[in-house]
């Protein structure tokens, strides 16, 4: 049986501490589908195409992940994919509270999928997507804060607005 792993999220943007998760999620489990969702009551940063290409970009060093874009429940989706897990990455005891009550809906909407969190390295706990948006946004320097590939579509997407 394969053993075939959903991590969720807007990705927007994507950060180091995202593909950290990813990297090491990678080792866990046979495949990971990054699963993009789109939020039509979020106005994001970053379209969804260049979250997903960033995201593709990023991980193809990575042969077991794939990277998709999904719309509704999130077990709706990891149900389609016939998936058993779902990853989530934790920063911060803060994180917990949110992602523990997350699970356990999930887990009343879909007993069969369990939940998986993996603490972030150190050097990322303090990134998050929306830091990582408000630097961007206020001209200061993300580089070091996402991938490179992330890096160019955060460039683009503000050289548009």
């Amino acid at each position: 049986m394969r053993r075939l792993a959903i991590y969720p999220g807007s990705f927007d943007p994507p950060t180091l501490g995202h593909l950290d998760v990813i990297e090491r999620a990678s080792k866990l489990f046979d495949e990971i589908i990054v699963a993009v969702g789109v939020n039509s009551a979020k106005k994001p940063l970053l379209p969804d195409r260049y979250r997903i290409e960033s995201l593709q970009e990023s991980t193809k060093h990575l042969p077991n992940v794939k990277v998709e874009g999904f719309t509704g429940l999130l077990v709706d989706f990891v149900q389609s994919k016939a998936a058993l897990s779902i990853v989530r990455g934790l920063r911060a005891t803060a994180d917990f509270e949110y992602e523990f009550q997350m699970a356990m809906v999930n887990r009343r909407l879909a007993s069969e999928v369990d939940t998986v969190f993996l603490m972030t390295k150190w050097e990322y706990s303090y990134l998050s997507s929306s830091i990582v948006r408000e630097v961007a946004t206020l001209g200061g320097d993300y580089s070091g804060m996402v991938p490179p590939a992330v890096a160019k579509v955060i460039h683009r997407a503000l050289r548009k607005t």
